[in-house]
């Protein structure tokens, strides 16, 4: 098995199965602002000692002086360590007076006057101009390969590269790991993109995990998928109430503990006050529960509660606030899973699928989110209500496949309906897991103590 060593960002150790290989040769590529420089200094930063100190080596696509500045702003970069176990060295001047043949000759002195463990070149694309032909770089790769290959060295390679390039040009095909930093285009803004392509010796997490550049360094978020998992897992056999009695009676006294539960309908019926329902019941019974919102700000939030008696600063709630305008799923899954985890919470609202839906790359991905989420919550015992808007106002004759899949264990439908001259709300249950139902079709009334189910049509008194 080949030893690796940390990228210096646990989370890309996970994608990387363990860390990057040792004593390997590594490209790093992506376009000019991805990040790469900051990654290649991190990871040296997070391995060097004196003893096996790091060589960052600069050539002539960014002048070293300038790497220096910028990497000094990031807070991995130890100012101690520079010149005892990372040293710094522009290979610029060799290359313009001999060519690569000076590097070659440079880079071999360095070597055996420091003995590093870590080789990093920045950039490696632009050595390609100086090589007098295709086949003079060949073999300066040649010599350069079978250089770092005898003694006990891990190289990095970075470069502005395409993925045009990673196809042609020869050292992806030397390479012993190819690592790519991109942007997506997700609606009508841009996300950022790690990916592997290639890992000798080991396996690695596939696909495209979202990362943010940070002054810690690459915030990097593995993508999240996780796959079916057959093996049995304890959940108690108490309901859980939805926090509205007449409801619960539909459900055959509440959820079942760790049930998924859509609530849909459309805007202002009172998605949000059903889930505030379920979170605020729990906090009565004594147990935490958590909030995520990316339909309101804390604020906003807060005056809607305030409503009804409640209040957001009450124990064992936690509220986080996410914008659609700039939201990462991957980051706010794992936020959320970490705040569940933290906390111990027992209920989750999600507030509203459709903004999660809205900043997910495709809609294979957000399935992949969703489901990763609601089978993590169920295995450890933690019941989730989302809440997600249809379209229309009146007569709702189909869900979207999202709100209405297999994921969910339960399905409310809360919908207008109109009566003569009158607008009035309904609700129906049309789904529920292992349980039985009452179908009918239930009208409510907004109350200042909330949701109030009628008890025979528009006539009868108000359930609780």
């Amino acid at each position: 098995m080949i030893d690796r060593i940390t990228s210096g960002s646990e989370p890309l150790d996970v994608i990387l199965g363990g860390g990057l290989p040792q004593d390997a040769i590594i490209v790093l590529a992506g376009a000019p602002g991805s990040g790469k420089t900051i990654l290649g200094q991190q990871w040296v930063f997070a391995n060097a000692t004196p003893e096996r100190p790091a060589l960052y080596l600069t050539t002539v696509s960014e002048p070293l002086e300038k790497v220096l500045r910028y990497g000094e702003t990031m807070s991995f970069f130890d100012q101690s360590a520079v010149g005892r176990s990372v040293y710094y060295e522009d290979l610029g001047a060799a290359l313009r007076d001999q060519g690569l043949r000076g590097v070659l000759d440079r880079l071999r002195d360095l070597i055996r006057e420091l003995q590093p463990m870590m080789v990093v070149i920045d950039s490696f694309r632009a050595l390609h101009p100086y090589a007098d032909r295709s086949s003079g770089f060949r073999r300066f790769l040649h010599d350069l390969a079978g250089m770092l290959s005898a003694v006990p060295v891990t190289s990095l390679w970075v470069g502005e590269y395409d993925e045009d390039d990673i196809a042609r040009d020869p050292e992806f095909a030397v390479a012993d790991a190819i690592i790519t930093l991109s942007s997506v285009q997700v609606g009508q803004r841009s996300a950022r993109a790690l990916q592997v392509h290639k890992l000798r010796g080991g396996g690695f997490l596939a696909g495209k995990h979202a990362y943010r550049l940070s002054a810690a360094g690459l915030d990097v978020f593995p993508r999240l998928a996780d796959a079916p998992d057959a093996s049995s897992y304890e959940l108690g056999d108490q309901r859980v109430p939805s926090g509205v009695k007449a409801v619960d009676e539909m459900l055959e006294d509440g959820f079942w503990p760790g049930a998924s539960t859509v609530v849909a309908g459309p805007t202002g019926v009172g998605k949000t006050l059903m889930g505030l329902h379920f979170v605020f019941r729990a906090l009565e019974l004594g147990e935490r529960a958590v909030i995520a919102t990316l339909q309101e700000d804390r604020y906003q939030l807060e005056r809607t509660v305030a409503r009804f008696g409640w209040t957001l600063d009450a124990e064992n709630l936690t509220v986080l606030y996410g914008s659609p305008v700039d939201l990462y799923v991957d980051e706010w899954v794992y936020e959320l899973l970490a705040t569940i985890k933290d906390t111990g919470a027992s209920r989750v609202l999600v507030d509203s699928l459709g903004d999660l839906q809205v900043a997910a790359p495709d809609e294979a991905r957000f399935r992949e989110y969703l489901y990763s989420l609601l089978q993590r919550s169920s295995r450890g015992g933690t019941s989730v209500m989302l809440t997600y808007e249809v379209p229309e106002l009146f007569g709702v004759t189909r869900l979207s496949e999202v709100a209405a899949s297999h994921m969910a264990d339960n399905v409310l439908l809360l919908q207008y309906a109109q009566i003569g001259r009158s607008m009035t709300r309904t609700l129906t249950v049309l789904k529920t897991r292992a349980s039985h139902h009452d179908p009918a079709v239930r009208e409510f009334l907004i109350t200042p103590e909330g949701i109030g189910l009628l008890a025979d049509g528009t006539s009868g008194p108000v359930e609780p």
